[in-house]
């Protein structure tokens, strides 16, 4: 039956193979759109894979470069039992390299606290160093500079060497490679000078990198941070919606919370505060207002967003499953284009040898015998659609991911080359199902007819 299949597919050998190519562009198409959320999770998986620490930023912010936190918040930070290290960074785009703008990939400078950052046990950007030497005590204040071997070769640049960034000249001490296109894009500098060249606020940082002790469980160690900072709005670093607040407003209304938690912390044997001459100079409903506001103050959210690596992995699961809604919706396009094709193939085939399948099933081939055949032949352009598709999206993946390597990474995983084969078989068998059951729809003496 699979030699018999064979032999007519090669007998109409130009229509088959159109109907081959269309096959393989699509599931070609579905592995290179896919391949964009795999390599993303890879991406993202590979980097937090190298954070052992916990960051903390401003709420919502996505990054740490869209993040302002109070700076003073780090002493804090570092008082919660667990914390071992408290890091704080700042992150600024780059506009101009070299006196040209810098559009894709973007690049960042990244200021860092040098003290605390030596200390680390684990820094992500001292042990990727490769040649020249990290930033120690000596660099704070001065323009030396660490930056990735993408943005050196793009430059042509070596140790020793200056470059200049946003009007500034700096000098090239050490060249580090994490392998990640996310952690590549940095030019790293103390923090102070990054303060000063973005004119930074300087009473607060971009974020802080906290790295652990160990004594305290990651999950137990997120949720007692957030928990030191909740409600923590009305601090001395105020969200947008708030900047228009004038300051005598905003000492009022801490003046007010504070109160508020006297009051309600008080030693007083009654249920409400009194004077001293034992009358209550609060009325019944001002206490409940303020049981109300001490109960809403102890729910508000917190003033820091803590995220550890499992969840920036969370947060990019969310993203993917969205992405591939999107991308599964593109890629329905290339597939009904396929499968039209393919019923379009084997239709025309069928009805080219209408008197050969009645011939067959006179000399006793049954109607499973006729469907497993024309079933046979649209498996065989599935399967081999499902195999040079994925050939080609490979090739195409490794292309993209050469020429852009500092700006894309693709990844298809084995599951997805699988999963290109089995749902090209599958729109094999269904363009041919079609067919197959108006074929057997006839008798042979019709068939011959109709021939």
């Amino acid at each position: 039956m699979l030699k018999f299949a064979i032999k007519n597919l090669l007998s109409r050998s130009l229509r088959s193979f159109l109907c081959l190519m269309g096959l393989t562009i699509a599931i070609a198409g579905m592995v290179g759109l896919f391949s964009i959320a795999g390599g993303l999770e890879e991406t993202v998986s590979q980097t937090f894979g190298k954070i052992s620490g916990i960051v903390a930023m401003q709420p919502g912010a996505p990054i740490p470069l869209f993040s302002r936190i109070p700076r003073t918040w780090g002493a804090e930070i570092k008082e919660v039992p667990g914390v071992a290290i408290v890091n704080p960074e700042i992150w600024s785009r780059v506009n101009l390299i070299e006196g040209k703008p810098v559009i894709s990939p973007p690049r960042f400078l990244f200021g860092t606290d040098l003290p605390t950052r030596l200390e680390l046990k684990h820094g992500i950007y001292r042990e990727a160093i490769y040649e020249g030497r990290f930033l120690d005590l000596e660099d704070r204040g001065t323009l030396n500079t660490v930056i990735s071997r993408q943005i050196a070769e793009q430059h042509h640049k070596q140790i020793g060497d200056q470059i200049e960034v946003n009007g500034q000249t700096m000098d090239i001490v050490g060249l580090y490679e994490s392998g990640s296109i996310l952690l590549d894009v940095a030019i790293i500098l103390d923090i102070d000078v990054v303060r000063e060249i973005t004119r930074f606020d300087t009473d607060s940082v971009s974020c802080f990198y906290i790295e652990q002790s160990g004594d305290v469980p990651n999950n137990k160690l997120v949720q007692d941070i957030k928990d030191r900072f909740r409600g923590r709005e009305l601090a001395s670093w105020q969200p947008a919606s708030l900047a228009l607040a004038s300051s005598s407003d905003t000492n009022l209304l801490k003046d007010f919370m504070t109160a508020i938690d006297e009051t309600l912390k008080g030693n007083s044997t009654d249920e409400y505060p009194t004077d001293k001459k034992g009358e209550n100079n609060i009325s019944k409903p001002a206490v409940a207002d303020l049981k109300t506001a001490k109960t809403e103050s102890e729910n508000a959210e917190s003033g820091l967003e803590v995220r550890s690596a499992s969840d920036w992995g969370e947060r990019l699961d969310t993203f993917t499953a969205d992405l591939d809604i999107f991308l599964g919706l593109m890629t329905g396009i290339g597939v009904l284009i396929a499968m039209l094709s393919i019923i379009n193939t084997m239709l025309m085939s069928v009805m080219e040898r209408v008197v050969d399948f009645g011939i067959l099933k006179a000399n006793g081939w049954s109607n499973r015998d006729v469907m497993l055949l024309i079933t046979a032949e649209s498996s065989l352009l599935g399967v081999l659609g499902g195999v040079l598709g994925g050939i080609l999206g490979l090739i195409a993946i490794a292309v993209v991911n050469w020429k852009f390597a500092s700006q894309v990474h693709l990844y298809a995983s084995p599951g997805l080359l699988l999963f290109g084969v089995f749902f090209s078989t599958l729109l094999g068998v269904l363009g041919g199902l079609y067919p197959a059951i108006w074929t057997t729809r006839m008798t042979p003496i019709d068939a011959i007819r109709r021939g």
